[in-house]
C-alpha cells in the first residue's frame, strides 16, 4: 500500500517554455509526491515532457477554461493532499515536506498556503510593493491559533486575495468535491477561498517562501488584466463582504495594484 500522501497535478496548457522547469522543481522535492499532468490542449510538446519524466498525462475532454481545468485537475488526485501546480511556476525543494508537516500539526486543516516570491525576466523578486502588502494582510495568520478563525480569514479576504494560488495544498478529506466555480476567469481562486473560508477548519499559513510565481507577458493573469475582466470580478467579490459604495471604492484601489503584474 502506498504511503505517499500528496499529489502534484500539473496543469499544462499549449506550449509553455517554462513547463519543464516546473516539472524539475517537483522532482527535486525532499519528500516524494505522486505526479500527474493534465491538459485540455493536448499536443506533442506536452506529451514529450510527460513521457520524458514518466508522468501520466490525462486529458480533460470535457468543458474547457481555467476553472474547468482546475476542477478536473483536483478530481484526478486520490491522495489526501493535492497541490495544483501551475506550469509557469516553480517550488522550493522543501515545499512538500514542510507543508505536509504544517497540515498534520493542525486539527482540521482545510487548505495550507505559503509565502511566495515572483520570477520576473528570470530573476527572483522577493520584495516589491504588492508582495509586502500581501504579507501584511496575512500577518495575523503567523499566529497558529488564528488559523481556526473564520472571522479573521474572512476579514483578510474582504480586502483582496493575498493567498498565492499555486502555493495552496488542499486536504481533500475536509473539502467539497468541487472547489472552483464556473463563470470566473480572474478571481476563481479568491472565490474559492471565500467559499472555503465559511467552513469549520483551518487555513494553515506558512510564512516561508516556498513558491515562486512567474510573471510574464503571456500569462493568463496578464491577459485577463488587459481585457478588464478582473475589475468586474473584483467588484463581485467585494460585494460578498461589503455594501456597494465600499465595494466600488475598494475596486478602484485594488485595480491600481494590477499594475504590479505588468511587464515593463
Amino acid at each position: 500500500m502506498s504511503t505517499v500522501k500528496h499529489t502534484f497535478v500539473i496543469c499544462a496548457y499549449q506550449e509553455s517554455t517554462f513547463l519543464e522547469d516546473c516539472v524539475k522543481s517537483l522532482y527535486n522535492q525532499t519528500v516524494s509526491s505522486k505526479l500527474l499532468m493534465v491538459t485540455s490542449t493536448p499536443n506533442e510538446f506536452i506529451k514529450d515532457i510527460a513521457d520524458k519524466y514518466g508522468i501520466e498525462l490525462r486529458i480533460n475532454s470535457g468543458k474547457k477554461g481555467i476553472v474547468n481545468d482546475w476542477n478536473f485537475a483536483y478530481s484526478q488526485a486520490d491522495t489526501q493532499y493535492i497541490t495544483i501546480a501551475h506550469q509557469d511556476d516553480v517550488y522550493a525543494k522543501t515545499y512538500t515536506e514542510i507543508m505536509i508537516k504544517e497540515m498534520e500539526r493542525a486539527e482540521k486543516p482545510l487548505i495550507g498556503f505559503t509565502d511566495y516570491a515572483e520570477i520576473r525576466e528570470n530573476q527572483i523578486v522577493k520584495n516589491n510593493t504588492m508582495l509586502k502588502i500581501k504579507r501584511l494582510m496575512l500577518l495575523p495568520l503567523n499566529v497558529r491559533s488564528f488559523h481556526k478563525s473564520r472571522f479573521l480569514r474572512r476579514r483578510i479576504l474582504s480586502f483582496g486575495c493575498p493567498i498565492c494560488c499555486p502555493s495552496v495544498i488542499f486536504n481533500k478529506e475536509n473539502l467539497p468535491v468541487q472547489i472552483f466555480k464556473e463563470g470566473y476567469r480572474s478571481d476563481e481562486d479568491w472565490q474559492a477561498w471565500e467559499k472555503l473560508s465559511r467552513l469549520n477548519g483551518e487555513f494553515v499559513y506558512c510564512s516561508r517562501i516556498l513558491t515562486f510565481h512567474r510573471i510574464h507577458g503571456e500569462s493568463a493573469t496578464t491577459a485577463i488584466i488587459g481585457d478588464k475582466v478582473r475589475s468586474r470580478e473584483d467588484y463581485e467579490m467585494f460585494l460578498k463582504f461589503w455594501p456597494e459604495p465600499i465595494a466600488k471604492m475598494l475596486v478602484s484601489l485594488y485595480s491600481k495594484s494590477e499594475k504590479s503584474n505588468e511587464i515593463h
